[in-house]
């Protein structure tokens, strides 16, 4: 089952940054629900974990993350990714990511993913996964958003000195909650068919 993601956002910081903060594997995991580092094979490939948890469900994949592609010049990279399922499930996908600096010194991301699952977690559908999906990208979004934005703000405070995301502990990966992400998913749902509905007017 393949789910696509597609996602424009902004980040109060320069385009140096957050080429810096996304190009680092220890810093960015930290801001991926359930994803934990498990090795540095090299500069371009890496091994972690992702834990899922729905209901009773728990699902976790381990694999490798490689960069496949990486213009600094251009600020744009791609990977792939791949992780197998101690039940025999598989996640197999791709991620690509542009940035352009904006001309009030902030970063626009635009950042695409194709990722084609498989195993128990899809029990709760094509539907839900693909919602759940861009609630846990928005997540994601957020904490780098949060870090980045937070450095720069003490940057200026400091004086303008070279902006650093602040690094976090490492930790053991916490299993995504997805119940409730399912029912926040199927309440937007329910919203946008009554908008349909009653033209707009819920």
């Amino acid at each position: 089952m393949a789910i696509e993601i597609r996602e424009t956002f902004q980040v109060r910081a320069p385009v140096d940054a957050v080429w810096r903060f996304v190009m680092d594997p220890k810093t960015i995991v930290t801001c991926m629900p359930g994803a934990q580092l498990d090795e540095i094979v090299d500069e371009r490939t890496f091994l972690g974990s992702v834990k899922v948890k729905v209901g009773a469900i728990t699902a976790g994949y381990k694999g490798k993350v490689l960069f496949t592609q990486i213009d600094e010049q251009q600020h744009s990279i791609q990977m792939s990714a791949e992780g197998r399922e101690a039940g025999g499930g598989m996640a197999k996908g791709t991620i690509s990511s542009r940035m352009r600096a904006l001309p009030d010194g902030s970063t626009e991301v635009i950042a695409e993913a194709s990722v084609d699952l498989t195993g128990k977690i899809m029990q709760v559908g094509r539907g839900m996964i693909q919602g759940v999906a861009g609630q846990l990208f928005q997540q994601f979004v957020g904490s780098v958003k949060q870090r980045l934005e937070t450095a720069e703000a003490n940057a200026a405070a400091a004086g303008g000195a070279p902006a650093a995301a602040a690094p976090a502990p490492p930790a053991e990966a916490v299993p995504i909650k997805v119940l409730p992400l399912l029912f926040k998913t199927l309440w937007a749902a329910i919203v946008r068919l009554v908008r349909r509905l009653f033209g707009g007017t819920a």
